[in-house]
């Protein structure tokens, strides 16, 4: 998947689309969170907007849990959704992180998958 997403990456760090933070430690990067503008259909809840935020590969080191970056890089986020006048952000998460997308204000919504064989 490395090469197929480098190659995903690169068009839309292009345009514009894909963007993002990296937190480093000593010059080391210990966290990171990426960021999309996505096209949507207006929505209830951005009824003026036919984009959302997108909030994916977020990751902090396990030796730098607990200290706060993770909210850092959402309050990054949220200000640059913000600044792009995205009106609405989704994110998918795991179990685990719940707890920190909750506590920085993100409500839980229902949502159902299958891959197409």
């Amino acid at each position: 998947m490395d090469r197929s997403f480098r190659v995903w990456l690169k068009l839309r760090l292009i345009d514009g689309t894909y963007f993002g933070f990296i937190v480093e430690d000593d010059g080391k990067p210990i966290a990171g969170i990426g960021l999309m503008e996505l096209s949507w259909p207006p929505h209830p809840l951005h009824q003026d907007d036919g984009r959302r935020g997108y909030v994916l590969n977020m990751f902090v080191e396990r030796s730098h849990r607990k200290r706060g970056i993770a909210k850092l890089l959402l309050d990054l986020a949220d200000q640059e959704f913000k600044q792009r006048k995205l009106q609405y952000a989704i994110l998918h998460s795991t179990s685990a992180g719940r707890p920190v997308y909750e506590a920085a204000g993100w409500q839980p919504t229902s949502e159902m998958a299958k891959v197409i064989e």
